[in-house]
């Protein structure tokens, strides 16, 4: 790549636990001899997505070519946050030859778009796709909802179309992609990918590739080099939030839940797998002590799926932290706080 070519990026978007940072990690692992930097927008105070590509890097990809910003959305601090951060990544030693954004999984993309066009950088770099990964099990079963039926429901009762701020923002991230990829396709199974690629057909405002993956695993000239320009194609890629001055994301909340050293961590996990059915949290992801184990134990979960598992030793001190996530009207942090602490107990 010469120093005049546009530096490409790649804007990976997806509901929450959709798979994501496994993409990434995937494609760091497999960068087709490309360097690669990576910029992760989570949302909450603690960076776990940030932690898990970190311990990815390599020459290709160094640790200075990982940027993480939490707790805000990326289209939202565009002047004070987002230019600086893809001014530095260019102004590496090593230009990378392309850019990786993580958006949070409660991001809307198109406002995203709209900020390459910014003059400090729209002449030296341009956005070569957007990628948006659904939950092919969770998309089959409605789950981009938190009640299908039920919202499905209230609008008939209503007469008017009304939807959750959940399936806004799937609809939006769809409507926005140039490629969906359907992930946990072993979880899914024939049938459930056959109803979650129907249910991504029946969204999406114009027909997209769609492919069914597996852990990530998906060559690299798939995902990289499509060209799109897609900072150029915005008329394209129409949003709930057109004609907006801006995007609100009150619909959501997140907290930090401060824990002692556990001693079984399938009791954390069905504590876990309690919110999500009582208190309809959305997302729960961090890291905790375990007694007896040098070990820092890794927990994502996603509704009433829970994954934990032992990632590396802790280094510093052994804190337990975790970023709860939900829509605003469920987050109570009092009672969630005090429901982990005594299921856990």
């Amino acid at each position: 790549m010469t120093d005049l070519a546009k530096i490409p990026v790649t804007v990976i978007t997806g509901f929450l636990g959709a798979g994501k940072t496994t993409l990434i990690r995937h494609l760091m692992q497999n960068p087709g001899g490309r360097r690669l930097a990576v910029l992760v927008n989570e949302f909450g105070t603690v960076g776990v997505d940030g932690d898990l590509i970190r311990a990815c890097a390599d020459e290709n990809c160094p640790d200075e070519a990982i940027v993480e910003l939490a707790n805000g959305c990326l289209c939202c601090t565009v002047a004070d946050e987002f230019i600086p951060t893809i001014e530095a990544l260019m102004a590496l030693p090593k230009r990378p030859d392309h850019i990786l954004i993580e958006t949070s999984g409660l991001a809307l993309p198109k406002p995203l778009l709209k900020a390459f066009d910014w003059p400090a950088i729209r002449s030296r770099i341009t956005v070569d796709g957007v990628i948006a990964l659904a939950d092919a099990e969770a998309v089959a079963a409605g789950r981009f909802a938190p009640d299908a039926e039920a919202v499905a429901a209230q609008a008939q009762a209503e007469g008017a179309d009304h939807e959750t701020p959940l399936s806004e923002v799937f609809e939006d991230q769809l409507a926005c992609a140039d490629l969906v990829l359907l992930t946990k396709a072993d979880l899914a199974g024939e049938a459930g990918l056959a109803a979650a690629r129907a249910a991504v057909e029946a969204e999406s405002p114009r027909p997209i590739p769609i492919l069914a993956v597996t852990e990530g695993a998906v060559d690299p000239q798939v995902i990289l080099g499509i060209e799109a320009a897609a900072e150029d194609d915005l008329a394209a890629r129409p949003s709930h939030h057109d004609g907006a001055d801006d995007h609100e994301h009150d619909d959501f909340a997140s907290t930090v839940v401060d824990l002692p050293e556990i001693a079984d961590p399938e009791r954390l996990a069905e504590a876990i797998r309690a919110l999500a059915t009582e208190r309809n949290v959305l997302r729960v992801k961090g890291h905790v002590a375990v007694q007896g184990k040098p070990m820092r134990l890794l927990v994502q979960a996603v509704g009433a799926r829970v994954r934990h598992q032992f990632d590396r030793p802790w280094t510093g001190a052994r804190q337990s932290r975790l970023v709860v996530i939900a829509e605003r009207g469920d987050l109570d942090e009092a009672a969630i706080r005090q429901d982990l602490l005594a299921r856990i107990g």
